[in-house]
């Protein structure tokens, strides 16, 4: 069994690979070759933190089979430890055999920007150059990743709560061929921007409506509970909405789960997945003032179809340690 820490998994799974891989996983779903049960939640006693187990099987192209148990313990950060923990286990669909063990937090947050780069790749006018993010977390520095793989980013503006996470980003970055600067509010960040990307944990909206311009491209990948929504029930109504599964989106994301509560949607709000746009991106909207957004809840499949191509990339860079159970 190989297995593949941290810095072997995001030396084996470059951005540009990892959102090919997510849009391979994806037209897979909308193709109807895959077998991806609803996760199982196992809740905290607090109600806050959980551990999530994901199983995912496809047999479409080369074939995955794995299955994901993540963790997200909020105080884990007071400790000094991330707050996501986790790990993928890649089998062999023909026969079972347990081929890998992957370091899961960094196959997470790869994957979760790539189906963002996937999704922004297929709704995001091809000339987006103002890029705004909310948060600057992991999946912030990933998204910035993720957003620069597919447009031609030149100006970033990022805003958090906490300033001085927003500096140490940008100082991690260093030098860039784009402009990254902290805006000092969320209004200041995403006013005039081509893509905005919501990364945080926030339980209420995090943008105003009218700072969302005309033909904007949102993706919103914060959270995935339906007590919790990062864009309001107004921007909602107004957007083209696109998600990575129906069910799960339905089952999870409170960014429609809220509005459509309200009465401000119906189901039919959806417009389609992502895998259906990859199939034919005719579906797209014609309309350069459509807002479009797309609302990420994580699929096990991303998992499934991540981890492969990642242990693809391992063994050809020679990375990874192997070891016998």
């Amino acid at each position: 069994m190989l297995v593949l820490s941290s810095s072997d998994v995001r030396a084996s799974l470059p951005m540009p690979d990892a959102i090919d891989a997510m849009k391979r996983a994806f037209a897979s779903m909308a193709r109807g070759e895959v077998n991806v049960p609803l996760r199982i939640n196992l809740a905290a006693p607090n109600d806050r933190d959980g551990t999530l187990v994901m199983p995912a099987r496809v047999d479409g192209g080369s074939g995955s089979l794995a299955v994901k148990v993540v963790s997200l313990f909020g105080g884990n950060v007071g400790i000094g430890i991330p707050q996501i923990q986790g790990a993928v286990i890649v089998l062999d669909p023909d026969t079972g055999q347990t081929l890998a063990l992957l370091e899961g937090s960094s196959l997470t947050a790869i994957r979760t920007a790539a189906a963002s780069g996937a999704a922004t790749d297929l709704l995001a006018d091809s000339a987006s150059a103002t890029l705004a993010i909310l948060g600057a977390g992991v999946d912030a520095r990933n998204h910035i990743d993720a957003m620069c793989s597919v447009r031609p980013i030149t100006t970033i503006r990022v805003f958090s709560p906490t300033p001085g996470n927003v500096d140490a980003m940008i100082a991690e970055l260093g030098q860039q061929p784009f402009q990254i600067s902290r805006s000092d509010s969320a209004a200041d960040a995403v006013r005039d921007a081509d893509i905005i990307c919501t990364t945080t944990t926030s339980k209420t909206p995090v943008l105003e409506d009218a700072d969302v311009k005309p033909g904007a491209h949102i993706n919103a990948i914060g959270t995935h509970t339906p007590d919790a929504c990062e864009v309001g029930g107004a921007t909602v109504a107004r957007a083209w909405v696109v998600v990575d599964e129906r069910a799960a989106a339905w089952a999870e994301a409170g960014d429609l789960i809220q509005p459509r509560q309200a009465g401000l949607i119906g189901e039919d709000h959806i417009r389609a997945e992502v895998g259906e746009l990859v199939l034919d991106p005719d579906l797209r909207p014609t309309s350069p003032d459509q807002v479009t957004l797309f609302k990420s809840v994580g699929i096990a499949v991303q998992d499934a179809v991540a981890a492969t191509a990642a242990l693809e990339g391992a063994k050809r860079l020679g990375l990874g340690t192997t070891v016998s159970l």
